[in-house]
């Protein structure tokens, strides 16, 4: 499938406009996979760490240290930069055209090759999927959720989104375009979801706290609280 597509009933035929219903990050129990099949990421991942051990250029404690730092970025730095671009429409135009520079002004570094923003408006939905294996901006979300690398989600995500979304709880309206988007080695996707009626005059701190990790993948959207 090509980065960017849009649903339909059979593969990508496309809708058309936008209104949201209310949903909440969840592992849905259908997107586990029943058989018991390796990521591909994690077995590279373990033949490489052995191999860098075996040849003395790391030790264990060194790649140990480095996967607690990576351990220690989560959804809540991306909650951030979504809050940043909510409240600041010169660094939202910056972020949408530039998104490693933008993301590198708040002190985070995007690891990924490439990173796209892709903005959910009235008119337009945005899901992100990986259909060969996990990719995801693992740099400023974190670990993918394990209904993320199920095959369930790679297969379901591109050929009936609207309903992979409305088993999260969100309820997108039949005028509204899905537009799927295809993650690879070498470019990962943000939703830039819209920020809720109702937040105005809030600060970062407090509108990072509606952004969940599944409205930064598409499977939710932020709700005032």
């Amino acid at each position: 499938m090509s980065s960017g597509s849009s649903e339909g009933e059979n593969e990508h035929q496309k809708p058309g406009a936008s209104s949201h219903g209310h949903t909440h990050d969840h592992d849905h129990p259908v997107f586990q996979d029943d058989d018991d099949v390796s990521d591909p990421a994690l077995i590279r991942y373990r033949a490489i760490r052995s191999l860098l051990i075996e040849k003395g250029i790391l030790s264990a404690d060194e790649l140990r240290a480095a996967v607690e730092r990576m351990e220690s970025v989560g959804p809540h730095v991306g909650a951030d930069i979504v809050a940043h671009a909510w409240a600041d429409p010169a660094f939202h135009s910056r972020l949408v055209e530039s998104p490693k520079s933008a993301v590198a002004e708040l002190g985070y570094h995007v690891a990924e090759a490439d990173l796209i923003i892709v903005e959910n408006t009235p008119q337009v939905h945005n899901l992100i999927v990986c259909t060969l294996c996990s990719c995801y901006p693992r740099s400023i979300l974190g670990q993918p959720p394990a209904w993320y690398v199920s095959r369930s989600y790679r297969t379901r995500a591109v050929r009936e989104p609207r309903s992979v979304i409305a088993e999260f709880g969100l309820q997108i309206s039949s005028d509204c375009e899905v537009r799927v988007h295809d993650s690879n080695a070498d470019m990962r996707y943000l939703v830039l979801p819209m920020r809720p009626e109702g937040t105005d005059g809030w600060d970062r701190d407090r509108l990072s706290q509606l952004v969940t990790r599944d409205c930064l993948i598409g499977t939710a959207v932020p709700q005032a609280k």
